[in-house]
């Protein structure tokens, strides 16, 4: 009988010893897994998301990319942890995945909703940048210089005057053309014409048309061919870029938070603007403007 039960309390200080030690290894593991960087399908995001991955290398951190993921299925990936953290935008989450209104609302009030909204699908944001990829309305230099338009206010008093090259669904939204019809009075432009959005640039450079729906950070917007009408009533809430994070994959990676703030407090609109300009206008490839933005600014 003593020996049986000298032999049960050897177990049982066998098995707490082994608990002891697995306990803290399964944390050491998971702690020590890859973060998953992911990114949506255009230049912005896939940019971005790359200086995301090499900063948290630098932070020390195992870095696995799944880059130019859709956009209708990206934002289910970080909430089922198919990936840790990707670019998202504020107003994206507060109008697209929370369906609320933003318009009137500021990049502080957008950030807070959006951050209060993730968290029921186990997400979580970080600092949200200065960057802001809100939609807008573009114009050629020329024509703005031409008849001084400055403002939608002005575009409006002036349509009559300028062509406007659309997108289709845009004069159907209700933030879209009929928005602007609303907030700013009826756009009477000369004339109006629908083109796939990937040809606007093309269509406004060869002349065949005046203004266009465009978003604030387009590439072209650099090179002074172009310039954004300022939305003047407000029409358009913020659209700061922010981390979206899986809420499991924040913790257990606690330096993600210092480093990702770090990199978003740079991304200023103008730097945006110029990284997108150099892969959408100079036809260098993103993942070499991302580490050369980080050689330069981060280091």
């Amino acid at each position: 009988m003593k020996l049986e039960k000298f032999k049960l309390a050897s177990l049982v200080s066998a098995m707490v010893l082994l608990i002891s030690f697995t306990i803290p290894s399964l944390a050491s593991a998971n702690s020590n897994k890859p973060i998953i960087v992911g990114s949506k399908s255009f230049t912005e995001s896939k940019t971005v998301s790359e200086i995301y991955a090499i900063a948290l290398e630098h932070a020390g951190y195992k870095v696995t990319r799944k880059q130019n993921i859709s956009n209708s299925v990206v934002y289910k990936a970080v909430q089922t942890g198919q990936i840790d953290v990707y670019p998202e935008y504020t107003g994206t989450i507060v109008e697209a995945y929370l369906k609320k209104n933003g318009s009137g609302k500021t990049s502080a009030q957008m950030a807070k909703i959006a951050s209060n909204g993730v968290k029921k699908d186990g997400l979580v944001t970080f600092n949200y940048a200065p960057g802001d990829n809100r939609q807008a309305i573009g114009i050629r230099t020329s024509v703005a210089k031409k008849y001084n338009i400055k403002s939608l206010s002005d575009l409006q008093k002036s349509a009559k005057k300028v062509r406007f090259v659309s997108q289709g669904e845009f004069d159907k939204r209700s933030d879209g053309l009929p928005g602007m019809n609303k907030k700013y009075g009826k756009f009477n432009f000369k004339s109006s014409k629908d083109y796939d959005d990937s040809l606007k640039y093309k269509i406004l450079a060869q002349g065949k048309g005046d203004v266009a729906p465009v978003y604030t950070t387009d590439g072209q917007l650099a090179t002074n061919k172009y310039q954004v009408l300022k939305d003047d009533k407000n029409l358009w809430p913020p659209y700061n870029l922010v981390p979206l994070l899986n809420k499991k994959a924040a913790k257990s990676h606690p330096k993600m938070e210092k480093t990702l703030n770090k990199v978003d407090a740079k991304l200023t609109t103008k730097e945006l603007t110029q990284l997108n300009k150099k892969v959408d206008v100079d036809g260098q490839n993103y993942k070499t403007v991302a580490r050369n933005w980080y050689n330069k600014n981060m280091k």
